[in-house]
């Protein structure tokens, strides 16, 4: 039986999981910089603008309100907003009017954001293959899916057990981890 001398401090991570923290922590974070660096290396674009043009090219119409993007997103609303300002200043998406509620806008998909995804997609998808799939065995894929599963189950968990004081305190942005304790 575990005692109070035997049982880890649940405060403080292990040699053995700040290992696998941290090099979690790098994978992460050097996956989605090298998708950003080639993005904007070949086609001129954020993989956060990439993100909002795709979330607009599959939905009906080419459009959606900025309140349908931060769920799509997972980005707080001051994010979206701020995104979909420097976007609309590229010529990527445009304000319109919402007939339905006078309160919103729809972002709308212009012709040269639909282009933009046009021509990134090909090398976006190729370097994700790269990094992603012909790293791994099939054998790692299934893994890897499994275990993104399972952390997803629990992200959303926490989510739901841990309620905001203004209800907007979660970071969904992804800006790494706030404990005092966890090194990189």
């Amino acid at each position: 039986m575990a005692t109070a001398r035997t049982r880890p401090d649940p405060r403080k991570l292990t040699d053995d999981e700040l290992e696998l923290f941290s090099a979690f922590h790098l994978m992460r974070r050097g996956f989605d910089r090298t998708l950003d660096l080639q993005l904007q290396r070949d086609d001129g674009i954020s993989i956060s603008e990439l993100e909002v043009l795709m979330a607009l090219v599959r939905s009906p119409g080419r459009r959606m309100r900025v309140r349908d993007l931060v769920d799509r997103t997972g980005w707080e609303k001051s994010r979206v907003s701020h995104q979909v300002t420097r976007m609309v200043a590229r010529g990527l998406v445009e304000r319109q009017e919402c007939a339905e509620d006078r309160r919103a806008m729809w972002i709308h998909l212009t012709g040269h954001g639909r282009r933009a995804v046009v021509r990134a997609l090909p090398r976006h998808t190729a370097t994700i293959r790269r990094i992603l799939f012909d790293a791994l065995t099939p054998e790692q894929q299934e893994e890897l899916l499994e275990i993104a599963r399972t952390m997803n189950s629990a992200i959303a968990d926490e989510e739901c057990a841990t309620p905001c004081s203004d209800g907007e305190g979660d970071d969904k942005g992804g800006h790494g981890p706030s404990s005092g304790d966890v090194r990189i």
